[in-house]
């Protein structure tokens, strides 16, 4: 294999509170559940593991607190070989928590209690220009501030790197923003609110796409769960269909698709061919429980693809 590229990551990073249920409670309801655990967690953390396995050289720019949760998120990147040199740790504020109830079906529900994540700031980014330096694509998403996020994508363009903005959890994102992004992520939920249409098929995929496209956004990838992935570029429009998985968990597989994502765009794949690989890795991690835990590596995907 060719020699690792860099990815930058800016974003979250959360301890998951699992608990196993044979469905979601509605409002209001006590539903006693089966095993409980905990994992590692946060969108921007597990882009960067999914990178990192996936074959990158990855980065990590985040806040954690100082306490258990901190250390043991620190201990895991470690495992992966991704560098901290640039997660700054907060005396004030606790590590990023999120408490999630998953389904017999393997859908899922969240709540984040986001600690220091939201006190990620633009001068903490800024502060991180060396690792910068040496990237071929910026990642991020939106469980930080959007100051943050903006300054990541100034970073990027002043690196002369691709910028994947994943708009998850979703909310309003400014045009300026959208302007500087090179691949924007949303899945059916996040293009909705968005653009304002209801995304259920490739058609309504692509009005929301084209939308996107139109207020800033360079290229768009609207990933559509196990049906796979519609892309739309300058070039054209396409379908990058799914692959068949016995589905576990679907918690995190965006996260995975988007760290493998990046890795195939630093190698120089192009878009559509790199929304396959990812497409592979998002798969394999519904086959698996957990969200870290959950990210294949390079030869799992690669089998998958082969296959």
């Amino acid at each position: 294999m060719m020699s690792r590229p860099s990815v930058v990551v800016v974003g979250s990073s959360n301890t998951d509170m699992i608990l196993r249920v044979e469905r979601i409670p509605v409002r209001g309801e006590t539903i006693l559940g089966g095993a409980f655990a905990t994992a590692a967690g946060g969108k921007g953390a597990n882009q960067a593991v999914g990178a990192a396995r996936a074959g990158g050289k990855v980065a990590l720019v985040a806040r954690l607190g100082r306490d258990m949760f901190g250390d043991q998120a620190l201990a895991g990147f470690a495992r992966d070989g991704i560098d901290v040199t640039q997660v700054v740790r907060d005396d004030r504020f606790p590590s990023g928590v999120a408490f999630i109830f998953v389904a017999s079906d393997g859908e899922n529900s969240i709540g984040v209690a986001s600690g220091a994540n939201a006190r990620l700031t633009p001068g903490d980014v800024r502060r991180a220009q060396n690792v910068f330096s040496h990237a071929k694509v910026v990642v991020a998403q939106l469980e930080v501030p959007l100051a943050a996020v903006t300054a990541a994508a100034v970073s990027a363009e002043k690196a002369g790197a691709q910028f994947i903005l994943n708009p998850a959890p979703a909310c309003a994102v400014p045009d300026a923003l959208l302007r500087r992004v090179t691949v924007l992520t949303p899945n059916e939920t996040e293009a909705e609110l968005l653009t304002g249409i209801r995304v259920v098929d490739e058609a309504s995929a692509s009005k929301a796409a084209a939308r996107l496209r139109r207020r800033g956004a360079r290229n768009v990838i609207v990933t559509l769960g196990s049906k796979g992935a519609w892309v739309a570029t300058e070039r054209g429009e396409t379908m990058i269909a799914g692959f068949r998985v016995k589905t576990v968990d679907t918690t995190a597989a965006g996260d995975i698709f988007n760290g493998a994502l990046a890795v195939a765009l630093a190698e120089g794949q192009p878009l559509e061919r790199a929304a396959q690989f990812a497409n592979a890795a998002g798969a394999l991690s519904v086959t698996r429980l957990g969200a870290q835990d959950s990210a294949p590596n390079r030869r799992q995907i690669e089998r998958l693809l082969a296959r």
